[in-house]
């Protein structure tokens, strides 16, 4: 692939390490920051010391706060900024395209209240005649190891296979392999929902339990992660990929998952609005656990995990008292599970 020039929005981890990847591909990348001070700094010392910390930046990644010197005359944006904030940066964006772009969104979440996706986000706010393509790349992938060049996989998904394969194309090298995949709503219900069971898996630990109660919420939070898809129109078997069982795997395990850290906390005693803000960081599973308690009520879907940490969360619930109730549920078979999420595919 040619050198192409290339907009990354929003200068926190992730943004930066996937700009470290299109700059090692041989692109000219716009690191494009909300704040000022940020953008000068990184440019001063070719380092975004915040999100990642002794990472030298090479000469080609450019960082900007002007928004349009940002995106002026670049076809692709990759979009990285926190679920929330998409809105209002699409509508931002919208002062200053002038043709059609290709939209690469890499954001975990869900909107509560309107229960969007971030694809549906950005198609809401975007016209269609400046909006050439959507595509969502997702998967196991923590910004502090992809930065270090460390091998890992993750997967693009987009109504247009050939958009796809452009942005698959555009970031794959031998660090950094990526797979296609046609499931837009399964890449994007299993990256966004995999923070609340993240967060599930942190309380158990900052709780002093062990491996088999981690093991548990792991394999029946994917379960109840799998039926909502399947309820939402998601292939099943996409939750058995690198954005189902891979990404729950490396969230729910890290110490760099900013949603174990979160949940570690919460079972160790602090309050949610201590750690938040002590963290500085988006912590996506918290607005991603409203999200889903509303959309478990809107498709009549059973979700325990997500239910009992919406009452931890918004409910004052002990985290303690959350195991017993989530342990003391009658008793069910593990088979119907399968035999439902396949009969709703």
């Amino acid at each position: 692939m040619t050198n192409k020039t290339l907009t990354v929005l929003g200068a926190g981890s992730w943004g930066t390490a996937l700009s470290l990847v299109l700059a090692d591909n041989g692109h000219d990348v716009r690191l494009w920051s909300y704040h000022k001070e940020q953008a000068e700094k990184i440019n001063q010392t070719k380092m975004n010391e915040k999100y990642l910390p002794d990472i030298l930046l090479p000469e080609t990644i450019i960082a900007y706060h002007d928004l349009e010197e940002a995106i002026k005359n670049c076809e692709i944006i990759i979009v990285a900024v926190p679920t929330k904030a998409v809105r209002e940066v699409m509508k931002k964006l919208l002062n200053y395209i002038k043709n059609p772009v290709t939209i690469v969104h890499v954001c975990k979440g869900i909107e509560p209240g309107s229960l969007k996706r971030v694809s549906e986000i950005i198609k809401e706010e975007v016209p269609e005649y400046l909006l050439k393509d959507i595509v969502v790349l997702s998967g196991p992938s923590h910004a502090e190891e992809v930065s270090l060049r460390h091998p890992t996989t993750v997967a693009v998904a987009s109504e247009n296979l050939a958009a796809a394969e452009m942005v698959q194309e555009l970031f794959m090298n031998t660090n950094f392999r990526v797979y296609t995949n046609p499931d837009v709503i399964g890449v994007e219900i299993g990256g966004a929902l995999k923070n609340i069971i993240a967060l599930a898996a942190g309380i158990s630990d900052g709780l002093g339990y062990g491996d088999n109660a981690k093991a548990a919420l792991m394999t029946r939070g994917l379960a109840e992660i799998a039926r909502l898809g399947a309820k939402m129109g998601a292939n099943p078997l996409t939750f058995s990929g690198l954005t189902g069982i891979g990404d729950l795997i490396v969230t729910c395990t890290s110490v760099h998952s900013r949603n174990w850290r979160a949940g570690n906390a919460l079972g160790k005693g602090e309050s949610l609005q201590e750690i938040l803000h002590n963290m500085g960081q988006t912590v996506e599973g918290v607005r991603t656990t409203k999200a889903a308690y509303q959309l478990a009520e809107k498709y009549q879907v059973n979700m325990p995990i997500s239910i009992i940490l919406y009452k931890v969360l918004f409910e004052n619930l002990n985290p303690k008292a959350a195991v017993d109730e989530l342990m003391t549920r009658k008793k069910t078979h593990e088979m119907e599970d399968l035999v439902n999420i396949l009969e709703n595919e």
